[in-house]
């Protein structure tokens, strides 16, 4: 069965107004340690979600038993849950019927690799490292996504993706690369070993820096990390409610430099397109930051309907175990600038930091952006322009606003950094930035050297 007809099926199942919604997967992971391919994991699923309603309330109950007993028992739950519950005077109630954008985002060749496939491309990987271990993964799926809904609708999009990640890593030296896509055969994994490999071999040596305001370039890893914590509390429209967003009483001010510009675009054939949300509302490209300006967040029909406003929804509600998070930005995008290379960057940073990827990060204050970790497999000192002498793994913590503010340049190439798990449910999502270069990154320690 398809994932519509999975929904359409819970959906008979339920007695009265209800919505399903069905996530079917297959995918494979081969993995790869010491540069030898293990642990391969492979998925054939379908889960399914029941929302049934009564009134104000609702129940909610999931199963990935999709058999017809399987979907009676989860609708006999869903009901019970719905006349438990305390009457809910926020809920908006389940979304109209609606026609969704066409979008891309599905390949057949990527929907057609097995293991043996997923495999090769892992040992194509090794490979090219050479004597180097590297240690990661190629992944590949194909996803569906269904809506369907007792008040008419009946949506469904799907979806492929895959990753290549490489960790080149041995004795006092490490480095970090990676490609994600929903076409396959935009990935070369040789190519991204030996990205990881050459940025490894630079690590070898590494020394300190002294804590203080650096000013830094950020690779596109980097720089997507720190966007993806910062959007958590801020750019979704329950933070911006509830006071913990730093947009809050900053709509419309000017909280960046000019040259930022980024947006919500699932829309867009560059990331992984997205053709509606969770609650099968169509998705919207939504601004966030204009030239610098502070626009808006991204709302969901729970957060609209709280909202004093004339707030409506932008298609961003998300699966329901994300439900305390509220709305997010699943599809960031930042706009390019136009600097050719991190080269170019470094020469506009004149003295500073290079960071490749950020560790362990964790938001300290959500209300002015301020996000901390650890810069990790490929951090370098930038004098008189160029990348230069390696440094060990440096300790940070930074206001995200506060990093924007003064933007010497990024590049005119925006890479997709992938930003899914793949513990749960595959729903693949990403960032797509260029590399940034920036007047101020605050370096509070060091922490180990490169290296296993």
């Amino acid at each position: 069965m398809s994932a519509l007809d999975v929904a359409r099926a819970a959906l008979a199942a339920a007695d009265g107004d209800a919505e399903a919604v069905a996530h079917c997967e297959r995918s494979g992971l081969a993995r790869f340690a010491g540069s030898e391919i293990h642990q391969p994991t492979l998925i054939e699923n379908a889960v399914v979600t029941l929302r049934v309603v009564r009134g104000n309330r609702y129940g909610i109950a999931t199963t990935n038993d999709v058999d017809p007993k399987g979907l009676e028992e989860l609708a006999r739950r869903a009901s019970a849950a719905a006349e438990s519950t305390p009457p809910d005077d926020s809920f908006p109630g389940l979304a109209p019927a609606a026609r969704p954008p066409d979008v891309d985002g599905y390949d057949e060749s990527t929907a057609a690799l097995g293991p043996d496939d997923q495999a090769r491309l892992a040992a194509a990987a090794i490979d090219a490292a050479g004597d180097m271990p590297v240690y990661g993964f190629f992944t590949s799926a194909s996803c569906e996504l269904a809506v369907a809904s007792s008040t008419g609708l009946g949506v469904e999009q799907r979806m492929t993706d895959a990753t290549a990640l490489v960790l080149a890593a041995a004795e006092g030296c490490s480095g970090y690369a990676e490609h994600t896509a929903w076409k396959a055969n935009d990935i070369d994994p040789s190519a991204v070993a030996r990205e990881a490999v050459d940025k490894a071999v630079r690590t070898k040596g590494a020394g300190a820096v002294e804590p203080g305001v650096y000013r830094a370039v950020l690779e596109p890893y980097a720089f997507a990390d720190l966007l993806e914590y910062f959007s958590h509390d801020s750019l979704g429209a329950l933070g911006l409610l509830e006071k913990r967003s730093y947009l809050s009483d900053r709509i419309g001010q000017q909280v960046a430099d000019e040259k930022i510009t980024i947006a919500d675009d699932p829309l867009d054939p560059r990331g992984l397109p997205k053709a509606f949300d969770f609650e099968g509302t169509p998705k919207q490209r939504v601004v966030l930051f204009e030239r610098g300006v502070a626009r808006g967040v991204v709302w969901d029909r729970a957060t609209a309907a709280r909202a004093e406003s004339e707030a409506s929804t932008t298609g961003h509600a998300g699966p329901v175990e994300s439900a305390d998070w509220g709305p997010l930005p699943y599809s960031l995008s930042v706009a390019p600038g136009e600097a050719d290379s991190v080269e170019e960057l470094a020469e506009l940073v004149g003295d500073g930091i290079y960071i490749t990827r950020l560790h362990y990060l964790g938001v300290i204050d959500p209300r002015e952006g301020i996000v901390t970790g650890m810069t990790r497999d490929g951090t370098f000192r930038i004098r008189d322009g160029k990348i230069g002498e390696p440094l060990v793994n440096l300790r940070f913590t930074v206001s995200v606003p506060d990093l924007l503010r003064e933007v010497f340049g990024l590049t005119r190439h925006a890479a997709l950094v992938n930003s899914q798990n793949f513990y749960g449910e595959r729903y693949p999502y990403g960032v797509l930035t260029p590399a940034l270069a920036a007047a101020r990154f605050t370096i509070t320690g060091v922490g180990s050297t490169p290296g296993i």
